[in-house]
């Protein structure tokens, strides 16, 4: 008996679950056109009483600022530490940020939402300025958010 066949179909039995776990999605961020510094800005994922999941972005480039992202920095303390998905720069006012994360499969569907938290140096801090359910039917729809997000939208 050739025992090829045999590993080959355990190798898939073991490789395949884990690739269909996570789904690509495209977070797309308008920030307002304003006067002012950019926007430091949290994307992460909660579940229904708050507690922080996952962080998918992470906007800003002086680590001094992130206490202003309020509820992320709360989140975190009670959460896991790290960031899941993206790092970079700080977004300026009437600019788009676009970003391609990895969500596991198990959070969508299951009453987990998406926050975004905003703050800008010499500006107003914006704790959940978004919050939208991380569900199918919420998906491609834009939303406003209360602070400096003009809309927000997210793609699988």
């Amino acid at each position: 008996m050739n025992p090829t066949p045999i590993a080959l179909g355990l190798a898939a039995a073991f490789v395949l679950p884990t690739i269909a776990e996570a789904r690509s999605v495209t977070l797309t961020t308008t920030i307002k056109s304003y006067w002012g510094n950019n926007a430091y800005m949290a994307i992460y994922v909660t579940d229904a009483q708050g507690n922080l999941k996952s962080t998918l972005d992470l906007s800003g480039s002086r680590g001094k600022y992130f206490r202003h992202l309020r509820d992320w920095t709360r989140a975190r303390a009670h959460g896991p530490t790290g960031v899941d998905g993206v790092t970079g720069a700080s977004v300026g006012p009437g600019k788009t940020l676009k970003v391609k994360v990895d969500v596991a499969d198990a959070l969508i569907d299951a009453g987990y939402e998406i926050h975004i938290d905003t703050a800008a140096e010499d500006g107003n801090d914006f704790p959940s300025d978004v919050v939208v359910p991380l569900t199918s039917a919420s998906a491609g729809k834009a939303v406003s958010g209360a602070g400096y997000v003009s809309a927000f939208q997210f793609d699988m």
